[in-house]
């Protein structure tokens, strides 16, 4: 589920976008790059395992700079000074006394500005993918360095296309045309040029000196900007520590996203404390009730909650029935496990049934069994995204499953109707989509 997105006013009456989540001991102010979309990043996986991640041990403020995003527009570029008097606001709003910055890229010059001008409201600094400035000789690998803001510009002419995003992230398990979404949704052709040209020509050399908050240099040691560049930065910053690790991408969330979380964690916390994890094959059920904004606005909440539990009690019935496993509660629906496909159709087959007579509202659910990530007592993995995307799809009464579902319940008995091909957000390749038939 997105967390909730809020709202941080600015002096001259621009809204900044910011979310908040997390409950662990540090306070953390993500820093985006270039550009951003707060809602439309949550719904591709590897980006919302990032986040996820992070707000396994902290509480996480996430928001959109003004010109992209869910924040208001902008005639042109902000200087970084008029940036990082938005993190204070954002900041403030969100009730963090002193943080933990976490900036990516462009993001990185941001939080350098504001750890110089506000020292007193930074705990540490991690810098990811980070650069003192855009202009070739300020770096080491002038010849690549300039090779590589060759190819990014290039990228930007077809904003759009997804070029640009694919660059900083070529393994993203996304779709050229999911990551086109994702481009046209975090800025305009115009703005995102813009913010490019701007970033281009930084140079915060002059401010490296004088950062006195604990500081970690991230890179990748084969993504599209030189190592060399980190290097140089951690150089001149007292104290700072650079780890480079293996990978060819420049976004943190593409790659091997734990390994860059993990030294994360430790530099802010102290300590390496992910919970174990295993792959199990699992088939996913995801249910949701249908309409259920309008329903609880009928109703009322008093209502609206009776009629909750009631769903939480018929659906909790019908798992131990099938010998189901809940995993988590999402509000007005349900995330379980079930050891095979079979069992997980009957279970969602019973729900939809009884949810009319016994609710006055209707449920939907999707069905697919895949490889997850079992940590604790909750599951990670593309299986659960798809699960959800499936369970998207289908209308009022009906249970969804996909492809592979199909495949495993061969000689079941349980009848099915060829839906199409479809293509899910967040996930690779399109998908054939079945309904389960009553009959």
């Amino acid at each position: 589920m997105d967390p909730r997105t809020r709202y941080a006013r600015t002096a001259d009456g621009d809204s900044i976008a910011y979310q908040v989540l997390g409950g662990g001991p540090a306070d953390v102010l993500f820093v985006p790059g270039f550009v951003s979309h707060l809602e439309m990043f949550w719904r591709e996986p590897s980006t919302a395992h990032f986040y996820e991640r992070l707000a396994s041990f902290s509480r996480l403020v996430l928001f959109d700079k003004r010109g992209t995003g869910l924040s208001d527009p902008l005639a042109g570029p902000q200087s970084l000074e008029d940036r990082a008097g938005d993190m204070l606001t954002v900041m403030d709003t969100a009730g963090v006394e002193r943080a933990a910055l976490v900036g990516v890229s462009e993001g990185s010059a941001m939080a350098i500005v504001f750890a110089g001008l506000h020292p007193e409201r930074v705990s540490r600094l991690v810098l990811c993918g980070s650069i003192m400035g855009g202009s070739p000789e300020l770096h080491p690998a002038q010849v690549r360095w300039e090779e590589a803001c060759e190819r990014f510009q290039s990228a930007l002419r077809d904003w759009g296309d997804g070029g640009s995003f694919r660059l900083v992230a070529p393994n993203l398990d996304a779709t050229q045309s999911q990551l086109g979404q994702l481009e046209r949704g975090a800025a305009s052709p115009r703005m995102a040029q813009e913010v490019v040209a701007m970033w281009l020509g930084l140079d915060v050399r002059d401010l490296l000196a004088s950062i006195t908050a604990p500081t970690l240099v991230l890179h990748r040691d084969e993504e599209i900007f030189p190592v060399e560049a980190a290097r140089e930065l951690a150089s001149k910053i007292p104290g700072a520590r650079l780890v480079v690790l293996p990978g060819t991408d420049h976004a943190p969330w593409s790659g091997d996203a734990d390994a860059y979380v993990d030294e994360i964690e430790e530099f802010v916390t102290g300590a390496r404390e992910r919970a174990r994890s295993d792959r199990a094959l699992r088939t996913v059920l995801v249910t949701d009730l249908v309409g259920s904004t309008e329903k609880a606005s009928g109703i009322g909440d008093t209502a609206w909650r009776s009629l909750i539990a009631r769903h939480d009690e018929l659906t909790r019935e019908q798992l131990r029935r099938f010998e189901g496993r809940e995993v988590k509660h999402t509000g007005d629906g349900f995330l379980a496990t079930f050891d095979g496909p079979a069992a997980a159709i009957r279970c969602a087959r019973a729900l939809v049934a009884a949810a009319p007579a016994e609710l006055g509202i209707d449920l939907r659910a999707g069905i697919h069994t895949g490889e997850v990530e079992v940590v604790g007592d909750d599951l990670r993995g593309v299986a659960v995204h798809i699960a959800a995307r499936v369970s998207a799809l289908a209308g009022a009464g009906e249970v969804l499953v996909s492809g592979t579902v199909k495949e495993l319940i061969t000689g079941s008995g349980i009848r099915l109707e060829d839906r199409g091909a479809h293509e899910l957000k967040g996930v690779p390749e399109e998908w054939r989509i079945f309904a389960v038939r009553d009959d």
